[in-house]
């Protein structure tokens, strides 16, 4: 089954929502402010997305500026901060089977659907 980590305030987001529904095919959306996502499901996003913790991190927002940004971090520390802070992490992610992309740009969910 599909998912989406979503985050309902962020327009990119809902964009991707909306191509994920669309598709007609089945999908659960994964409100992940409301419902935290863990370390481990943070580490399979990861291994799917084939890309470093820091990769994942939006790196513009004010927490990120104010409280981590010039420190050096290990993939640990950055998925602690990502579960503590989940404003940081980036979005929408689509993840189908055993394929998974960040929707910026909206399209790339298309390349997993």
């Amino acid at each position: 089954m599909i998912k989406i980590y979503h985050n309902n305030r962020c327009s990119k987001s809902r964009l991707g929502l909306a191509l994920v529904e669309a598709s007609g095919k089945p999908f659960e959306v994964i409100k992940y402010l409301e419902t935290p996502i863990t370390i481990d499901e943070l580490k399979e996003i990861l291994l799917l997305l084939d890309i470093p913790a820091i990769d994942l991190v939006r790196k513009n927002e004010k927490t990120w500026k104010e409280n981590f940004k010039g420190q050096n971090h290990t993939e640990d520390e950055l998925l602690n901060i990502m579960v503590t802070n989940p404003k940081l992490i980036e979005r929408p992610i689509v993840v189908n089977n055993k394929k998974a992309v960040i929707g910026r740009p909206t399209e790339r969910i298309n390349d997993i659907l």
